[in-house]
């Protein structure tokens, strides 16, 4: 198994795991809307993608997007998606996908890298704290505005 940087030639395994993912989030399959978000993302290269991957079979993947902190005049990466097939859970994929990620940011010139997850996203939140990620408790809060 070796972690690689996503282009066309995994967009099918991308987008199929993405399709889990977001059934992980309790969205409806749609396998097409999959595809198209990752294609787009990989052909316009809006995202960076790392893909865990077997010959022609993909286990695991990580998305990031970059971005920047005004009030530290940074730049960061936000870790947006992480997934690991469900028969591939428990072997360290997502510390390695994790750890490609910030390896990444690091060589990028990030200065952070940040993430949202559910409250609800236990096993995630483990993982987040074993590689030292720190939880906001104090500063911040979350809010979304859906534009129609």
């Amino acid at each position: 198994m070796e972690i690689v940087k996503a282009n066309r030639e995994h967009i099918d395994e991308v987008s199929r795991l993405f399709d889990l993912y977001r059934q992980f989030y309790k969205c409806t399959p749609d396998l097409e809307l999959a595809t198209r978000f990752i294609t787009n993302r990989i052909e316009r290269e809006e995202s960076d993608i790392f893909v865990a991957v077997d010959g022609d079979m993909a286990s695991g993947f990580v998305q990031l997007y970059g971005s920047f902190c005004s009030v530290d005049a940074v730049k960061i990466y936000i870790l947006y998606d992480l997934y690991v097939d469900a028969d591939k859970r428990k072997l360290g994929l997502g510390e390695e996908l994790m750890k490609v990620a910030t390896e990444w940011a690091r060589l990028n010139g990030a200065a952070r890298l940040d993430l949202l997850t559910a409250h609800d996203n236990l096993i995630g939140q483990r993982l987040y704290e074993k590689l030292g990620y720190k939880r906001d408790l104090e500063d911040f809060y979350a809010y979304s505005l859906q534009i129609d």
